[in-house]
């Protein structure tokens, strides 16, 4: 195969994936109930997850960071982290990874992300 076709056909390919994942986000989006837990979690992924991670630790003076999500409703991220001490503190993200809120985490959550 010469280098042209291999650029075709990869363009091709992730053409395809992007279509495939664009659709999968938009029957999630569009499930047509309003029962939040119907919707899966989305993870925080790539340079997200350092950000965020790096403002939720700064928050809470250190841990461990066991889950976190994109926050469809607010425009922004959760990050859940586990404290030396036991307590697991939610801190709340704007979009620009500033932090709205923290508190701490009643039902807890050993990070297994069930």
């Amino acid at each position: 195969m010469n280098r042209r076709v291999k650029i075709v056909i990869g363009t091709a390919a992730a053409a395809v994936i992007a279509g495939v994942a664009a659709a999968g986000v938009a029957g999630a989006a569009d499930s047509g109930s309003d029962d939040v837990a119907d919707v899966a979690d989305v993870s925080i992924s790539g340079t997200d997850l350092g950000r965020a991670s790096e403002a939720a630790l700064a928050e809470t003076g250190g841990g461990e960071v066991v889950d976190s999500e994109v926050e469809d409703e607010e425009n922004g991220y959760e990050v859940e982290v586990n404290l030396d001490d036991g307590r697991q503190i939610e801190v709340q993200l704007d979009a620009d990874f500033a932090v709205v809120s923290s508190d701490e985490n009643e039902e807890g959550d050993d990070g297994d992300a069930d």
